[in-house]
């Protein structure tokens, strides 16, 4: 597969060192040229790099930015949207109280889906942490990715790119349930300091 990853901070990096691992090809989108080039050359693989408003050609494209750069990034990009899977990574959270945002929307990911006009969303990676995907398992177990979408295909597609990395996909249902995903990426962030585990633990389902 080619992927797309719109930005060049430690999630885009942990997300592309998993791609890449399943032998994908990256491309990663920086706020310049230089930044998302820094980062492309500490990576093994087929990794290119550019900047975020260069023109999409990949059909999977992670947003692996803060919420609250969702509308400038959908904004550069309009209808060329439509028809890729667009996979949401984050976690609405304001950062200055470290409380979670009531959206009306119900989630970020439902809110990009009614902004991205024809754009195929998928909520996926919110509940692991960047240094985890790194290493691809905590504990020794490979991590688990929950995935929620409304487009069975674009799910398939996802849990397909999760697999190849040697991650576990999940099946979170349609993507209404990306409220409660957030809601768990959530309480993932803020059990950090009470269990003193430094950003290092991982959710995991076992039966």
């Amino acid at each position: 597969m080619n992927v797309t990853i719109v930005g060049t901070g430690n999630m885009a990096r942990g997300i592309a060192t998993r791609a890449l691992a399943g032998r994908h090809t990256v491309t990663l989108l920086g706020t310049s040229q230089e930044k998302a080039a820094a980062v492309a050359d500490e990576l093994p693989g087929d990794v290119r790099a550019g900047t975020v408003g260069d023109p999409l050609s990949d059909d999977i494209v992670v947003l692996a930015i803060p919420y609250t750069a969702i509308d400038d990034v959908l904004g550069r990009y309009g209808n060329q949207l439509a028809g890729r899977i667009v996979v949401d990574i984050t976690n609405p959270v304001d950062f200055s109280t470290f409380s979670p945002l009531s959206l009306e929307a119900g989630s970020a990911a439902q809110e990009i889906a009614g902004k991205a006009g024809g754009a195929k969303a998928v909520k996926a990676f919110n509940t692991n942490f960047a240094g985890t995907l790194v290493a691809g398992v905590v504990a020794g177990q490979p991590l688990d990715v929950f995935i929620a979408s409304d487009d069975a295909e674009a799910k398939r597609t996802v849990g397909e790119l999760v697999e190849s990395g040697g991650l576990r996909p999940v099946d979170a249902g349609p993507l209404a349930r990306a409220h409660e995903l957030e809601a768990l990426g959530y309480l993932h962030m803020a059990l950090q300091e009470p269990l003193r585990t430094g950003f290092s633990s991982a959710v995991k389902i076992l039966a």
